[in-house]
């Protein structure tokens, strides 16, 4: 049985691959600060899978912890998911992301040089194509200036992974997904924010539960067919199905370059007001929404050409959207 470091494994996207993960037989070891997730997450994921993860609570930017776990586990490869996440947080906390995002990574990338350890999975973003130029987006756009300290983030990573790589003989994958949502089929996980919800999706179900008071849609004036921002949403199961089918590649000595890079979407856009319609019908109620302005970092449109994923790595979503509005509304109601 393999042992597999997932960071960040009691956030959102980090649980329910942590749930695949331990479904396909592999032994888990979950890392998490705690700082945007909640240590009840631990049992859910044993409810659901009948397997208790081994846990630590590490902040990753803490070197000498880093070294402390890896000098007391045995672990054959790693999915990091651990980073602050917020476009709009990081243009008024590029420091914090900086630090969190960057140092933590390179201190987890230290520790693989220096113990041999391969397979690393790297949780990217389709931020670091900033505007694309043409859509849908294919893995061959290039990267264009990062719109955000976030988006930068992902960017820097990336280019870190690959030169260690090169330097160091290690395999990587890195999957630049688009926008995750729903929930777990059981609804025991889903995206539980801490705070004031930084995404779309949490944003809607807590405005439709009554604990916001309205949903704030940024821009109604880009170039689009109604006007409000466009993106490509996938259901969070079939984005960690995603990650469990790359950390196979790359056991298996599958991969075709010692770092690769996929897209990991639907292949569909959907608007804002087009997700607004969309939750409205799935959970038969009427949401309060008010057009406000932009915001700074966001760009017009954005999804996935997924060709590549779909051949390299023989996967496709599942899941529609309504399926995953539907699934983010019962994980709300049962989480008021």
């Amino acid at each position: 049985m393999k042992n597999i470091l997932v960071t960040g494994g009691l956030g959102f996207i980090g649980s329910h691959t942590v749930v695949e993960l331990q479904n396909t037989g592999y032994h888990v070891i979950i890392v998490d600060d705690l700082s945007n997730s909640k240590i009840e997450v631990l049992e859910r994921i044993k409810e659901i899978t009948g397997i208790a993860p081994e846990f630590h609570q590490i902040d990753l930017r803490i070197k000498q912890d880093v070294k402390d776990l890896f000098a007391n586990t045995t672990i054959d490869g790693i999915i990091h998911f651990a980073a602050f996440k917020a476009v709009g947080e990081s243009v008024e906390k590029p420091l914090d992301y900086y630090e969190n995002n960057i140092g933590s990574l390179v201190y987890l990338l230290q520790e693989m040089r220096d113990r041999n350890i391969d397979h690393f999975i790297f949780s990217s973003s389709c931020t670091v194509y900033g505007q694309a130029d043409e859509l849908p987006i294919t893995e061959n756009a290039p990267i264009k200036p990062a719109a955000s300290p976030y988006g930068n983030t992902k960017q820097i990573g990336e280019e870190i992974i690959k030169e260690s790589c090169e330097a160091y003989g290690m395999n990587a994958i890195a999957l630049r997904y688009f926008n995750p949502i729903g929930a777990h089929d059981s609804i025991k996980i889903g995206e539980l924010p801490l705070g004031v919800p930084q995404n779309l999706i949490p944003f809607v179900t807590q405005t439709a539960a009554g604990i916001r008071e309205q949903l704030s849609v940024f821009g109604d004036d880009y170039d689009t067919q109604d006007g409000t921002a466009i993106r490509d949403y996938i259901h969070v199961v079939d984005l960690a199905k995603a990650h469990i089918v790359a950390l196979q590649r790359l056991l298996h000595k599958e991969n075709k370059s010692s770092f690769e890079f996929f897209n990991i979407g639907t292949g569909k856009g959907s608007s804002v007001l087009e997700v607004v319609k969309s939750f409205e019908k799935v959970s038969a109620t009427k949401l309060n929404y008010k057009i406000v302005d932009r915001r700074p970092g966001d760009i017009t449109a954005a999804y996935a050409d997924t060709t590549l994923a779909e051949k390299e790595l023989r996967w496709k979503t599942e899941k529609s959207l309504d399926e995953a509005l539907l699934s983010a509304w019962q994980w709300q109601q049962e989480n008021k």
